[in-house]
Order: structure tokens, then C-alpha cells, then sequence
């Protein structure tokens, strides 16, 4: 069966056919990106999908959004389309569809990919485990979390908000960062801290120990300034997130039975190399008593270049499985 699979964020909406059969992924087109700007609505955007490709579309629809799913209005988190599901077979043409949030559609995507789609980074070089719990976490505009539970019947996607657990400092340095983010936050989230924006609030604290003047920089500055090494406070604030991202990937493990991790996001494979050479692995079993446990995870990076995609088509695979 073809389905459309849309992968939607704040800034892009992503395109492709897939083919699904017997609740999982056989394949898929070469993905469509398009600016979210340059549509009103996603309606117009499925329109311009079907004149790029040149053919109709098939009536099916998998959707995952950067957003809370309900069944009656959808109003993306970074994006100025509205959705309403009832009129998605008079708007899209689809007589069956889903839809699912964003982070649980890669939770779908982990659980279907085979092991040449991950990246080893720390603990057993081992495959991910066929039963039991793998915790997905990706630092992106924010910082989605999910679960993934394998069991003998297949599999379950559980959708969290596990990025808004408090963060939990190691150091005088992330007490120095908590106690900035406080003053602007209040509360002070894992989010905070690991989520791309969490760059800034690294990079200010850190000039403030180090007697710097404080430069108001975007997010986005200073990330191509750490990853292109154009600063060095830039590439220790690099260093520190990666750090942090370490704890609190090993504390989300902890919280839902450690089998195994998946770091996802586009953030994430973008770090590829500087979390296999910085601190991650280290504060990812830097966990008490619990560090021989921890040590017996397998942490992989996902590599699929559209794993939104490819869960969305998969969450429909299963939903609609025949």
C-alpha cells in the first residue's frame, strides 16, 4: 500500500511516498522538502508535493508533527498552519490516515530500522535489544523524548515529555549555568540546558567565569562558531553540552528501565563526532552505585538521514496493519 508520509517542523515540511505492507516499511521515495513559509497551509502544501512529483497522491496519509496531537484543532509549537483533523479526507483527499507527534514517529522509525541505520557511541558494541525498554532523546529546538518497548508480540512507541525533567547539575559549572537559566526560567528544565537554544545560556555562563564581556549571540551563531571552531569559549560551551547531554540521556535510561539509548534529532547527528570525543559516555554512566548498569548500555546515534519520515510511514504501517 502507498502512503504520503509528511514529516512536519517549524521551518520545513518534508515529502515522500512510501510503501508499507504487514505493519512495517518497505520503502520509500526520495524525500520533497519544502519551506513552511512558502505555504499557508498544509493543504497547499500537499497540493505543490503532488505537482513536484508529477502524479496523483495516494489517498493515505501519515503525518508527524512537531507538536501535542488532538483530535479536533492542532496548532503547531513553531509553525503557523492549523490543523483539523476531521477535514483531512476533504482537505487531503486521504480516506485513511495518521497522526502522531514528531519524537514518537522516530520512536516508530528506531524500532523498525535495521542496526546500518545507528552509530555506536558508548557502552557494548551490541545491537539494540529485541525485548525490553530503549529510551530515544534528541536535542533539537527542544528536547523530545520517547520510548521505545520491544516484546515478544512487536512493539509499543510510549510518547513522554521527558525533556522537562529538572536538570540535574554535576558541577560547579552547571550550578553556575542553573543559577543563570534560574533567573530567566524560574524552574530550570533539562530542556534548558540540552535543547539547541541551551547553547546561549552555556556559552554566557561561561564567559562570566572566565571575566569575558557577555556578547549576545543567537543560538544559531554560536553553534556554527563551535562547530567550525571559530571560538574557543564556543567550543567549551560544545564540549560542555555534550557532557550534559551524556547525564541526562543516562538519567532518562534510568527513569525507563535501561536496555538501551537512541540519540536522535538533527542536532544530534550533527554532533556525531564531537560526542564520540567529548565527555558524553563518561556522564552517561556517571551514575552512582548504578554505574556498572549503565556501562552495560548500548548508546547508538541514529543515522537515517529522514527518520521522521520513515516513523511516520511506520506508525501508520502499524496503526492501519492488515
Amino acid at each position: 500500500m502507498e502512503v504520503v508520509a509528511v514529516d512536519i517542523g517549524g521551518t520545513h515540511a518534508r515529502f515522500a511516498i512510501a510503501e508499507v505492507a504487514n505493519g512495517r516499511v518497505v520503502s520509500m521515495s526520495e524525500t520533497v522538502k519544502q519551506k513552511v513559509a512558502e505555504h499557508s497551509s498544509l493543504q497547499l502544501a500537499w497540493q505543490a508535493y503532488g505537482e513536484a512529483i508529477g502524479r496523483p497522491l495516494p489517498p493515505a496519509a501519515a503525518i508527524g508533527l512537531a507538536s501535542p496531537i488532538n483530535g479536533e484543532l492542532i496548532k503547531l509549537t513553531n509553525n503557523p498552519w492549523i490543523i483539523r483533523p476531521p477535514l483531512i479526507p476533504e482537505r487531503l483527499g486521504a480516506t485513511t490516515w495518521t497522526l502522531v507527534n514528531d519524537f514518537e514517529a522516530i520512536g516508530h522509525a528506531v524500532a523498525q530500522l535495521d542496526e546500518d541505520s545507528f552509530e555506536h557511541l558508548c557502552g557494548p558494541a551490541v545491537a539494540m535489544p529485541e525485548h525490553g525498554s530503549i529510551t530515544v532523546c534528541g536535542p533539537g529546538t527542544g528536547l523530545g523524548v520517547a520510548q521505545v518497548f520491544r516484546h515478544k508480540g512487536g512493539y509499543e512507541i510510549i510518547a513522554t515529555e521527558g525533556g522537562h525533567l529538572d536538570f540535574a547539575p554535576l558541577d560547579a559549572i552547571e550550578d553556575a549555568i542553573v543559577k543563570r537559566l534560574r533567573k530567566a526560567h524560574g524552574r530550570v528544565s533539562a530542556e534548558r540546558v540540552v535543547a539547541g537554544p541551551g547553547i546561549v545560556g552555556i556559552y554566557e555562563t561561561l564567559a562570566e567565569i572566565e571575566g569575558k564581556p557577555v556578547a549576545t549571540r543567537d543560538d544559531k551563531l554560536l553553534w556554527t562558531m563551535a562547530l567550525e571552531g571559530q571560538d574557543s569559549l564556543a567550543t567549551a560551551a560544545l564540549d560542555r553540552f555534550c557532557m550534559s547531554l551524556g547525564a541526562v540521556a543516562g538519567d532518562l535510561a534510568l527513569a525507563h528501565g535501561p536496555t538501551g539509548v537512541i540519540i536522535a534529532g538533527g542536532l544530534g547527528l550533527r554532533l556525531k563526532d564531537r560526542l564520540l570525543q567529548s565527555g558524553f559516555g563518561e556522564r552517561f554512566v556517571a551514575k552512582g552505585r548504578f554505574r556498572n548498569l549503565m556501562s552495560s548500555i548500548p548508546v547508538k546515534l541514529i543515522t537515517h538521514p529522514e527518520p521522521g519520515l520513515y516513523g511516520a510511514a511506520a506508525a501508520f504501517a502499524q496503526e492501519h496493519a492488515q
